[in-house]
Formats: C-alpha cells, sequence, structure tokens
C-alpha cells in the first residue's frame, strides 16, 4: 500500500483503538450516550491521492446496543454521466445515440452482515436506495423509459468494469453479538470529493436507526499542488507546460549540435 496515502500502520492502530474505547464508552457507561442503539466510526476520514497512488482502504467499524444486522453505503459526490451507444455503421463503429444521467454517485459500494434481501424488505431497501437497482437513475432529458433503463444498466455496467461502482456487497463482519467491522476498499482511479458512509442497524426487518459519517478522499502533496495550479491559471499552466517542452527539446539538442 501507499504509505503516503493513509496514516501510517502504528497510527492506524493506535485510532483504531482510541476509538473503539470511545464506543465502548459510548455503549456501556451511563448517561445520554448509552441511549445510543448505534455508534460507529471510520480508522481514517481521509484518503491522500499522491503520485503512485495505487488505491487505498479503510476500515469501519462500530457497537450496537444489542443484536440487529448491519448495513453499510458508500457513497461517492453526485456528478452526471454520459452514456454512448456505438453502433456499426458502413463497416466502421460509431456514436449514435447519448444519454446523461444526472446526479449519479462517482463511487457506489454496499457492505451488509448478511445478504440484504434476507434482512431488508425490497420496498425498503429501494427507499434507501441500498443496492445499485436501487439508485433510481434519472435522466437530464425525457426519453422513453425502456431506452433509459437500458441506458441506466449498461452505466452500472461501465462503472462496475471501472471499480467504481462494486459488483457484488462486501462483508460487515461481527466481533460478538455487538461489535462489527468492515473494510472499505478504494480504486487507484477513485474520483476526489466528500463520500457519505451510512449505516442502518436492522432489526425484524426493519431500519431501527442509522448514522452518516463522512469521508474526504483528496489529492495531497505536490501532485494537490500542480493540480490546484493547473485549475486555476489554466492559460499560465499551458504556456509553463509549452515552454518547459520547448526547454527540454533544446538541452536534448544541445549533445549532438557539432555532429
Amino acid at each position: 500500500m501507499n504509505r503516503a496515502c493513509l496514516l501510517r500502520r502504528p497510527a492506524r492502530l493506535g485510532m483504531a483503538v482510541f476509538v473503539m474505547a470511545g464506543l465502548l464508552a459510548a455503549r456501556f457507561l451511563p448517561g445520554p450516550a448509552s441511549a445510543e442503539p448505534l455508534v460507529a466510526d471510520l480508522t481514517s476520514h481521509l484518503v491522500g491521492i499522491t503520485t503512485g497512488f495505487t488505491g487505498a482502504s479503510v476500515v469501519l467499524f462500530g457497537a450496537t446496543d444489542g443484536p440487529g444486522e448491519i448495513i453499510v453505503v458508500i457513497r461517492g459526490p453526485d456528478r452526471d454521466i454520459m452514456v454512448r451507444r456505438k453502433s456499426k455503421i458502413a463497416g466502421i463503429w460509431a456514436n449514435t445515440r447519448s444519454m446523461t444521467f444526472a446526479a449519479v454517485p462517482s463511487f457506489y459500494a454496499v457492505a451488509a452482515s448478511r445478504p440484504v434481501d434476507e434482512i431488508l424488505p425490497a420496498a425498503t431497501a429501494a427507499l434507501h436506495r441500498i443496492g445499485a437497482a436501487n439508485l433510481n437513475l434519472q435522466t437530464k432529458s425525457s426519453a422513453d423509459p425502456e431506452l433509459v433503463r437500458a441506458f441506466a444498466q449498461a452505466l452500472v455496467r461501465a462503472q462496475q468494469r471501472n471499480a467504481l461502482f462494486a459488483d457484488s456487497v462486501g462483508k460487515v463482519s461481527f466481533l460478538g453479538d455487538r461489535l462489527f467491522r468492515t473494510p472499505i476498499a478504494f480504486p487507484a482511479n477513485v474520483p476526489t470529493g466528500t463520500y457519505l458512509v451510512e449505516i442502518f442497524l436492522i432489526r425484524d426487518k426493519d431500519i431501527v436507526s442509522g448514522q452518516t459519517t463522512p469521508l474526504i478522499v483528496s489529492k495531497v502533496g505536490l501532485g494537490a499542488t500542480v493540480f490546484d495550479f493547473a485549475s486555476r491559471r489554466a492559460a499560465l499552466y499551458g504556456a509553463i507546460a509549452v515552454l518547459t517542452a520547448m526547454v527540454a527539446g533544446w538541452l536534448a539538442y544541445l549533445p549532438f549540435r557539432g555532429v
């Protein structure tokens, strides 16, 4: 794992111990916090993307006030995404149709302690958009519902191929009856922005408690500085890039000047 992408291992372990102690205290010590049926946190609230970033992972863990099932949903920042259909025209593949979907999560994953359809009714899962099939993707312009459905399915498949939508439900593991944990993995191409991690406590096929915690994915270090400069001063950045290329070419020519 890239050492710069997350906290160092000793620091992560120290944070995990500290947060777990807080969870246990909140659960078992008297006071208002003991009334909370669900408490959860992340080992890190920042995923830092540096040069050579190859992916990263954080761990979500928590405690409940009694037996139950847990579902975790991770959503990246919403973005508009265009899906194109290619057709063969005169022996050449070309884009013949496109459709733009609004407010699509740039990253989406689900983890659960048991299969979602076994612990939650389909209507409730759809209401809370749990599962890629329940994202209720909407186009920016009206179109035939069947065509929209086909394009939406194509969008989900494309996001899964890019590892931005999980193609299976992750596992939430219980440590005893009340403590739980699940790893959250992010690919090398993970989009930047503010992510929301939603945790649901399920009992008798009903959501009895929930919690949302933020997670930031951001460029850090020199790469972040260059990216910020290129975004804010695009014209100047382009001029510097051209000048750098010209100087590099001139320097490469010098050794062969007298040949």
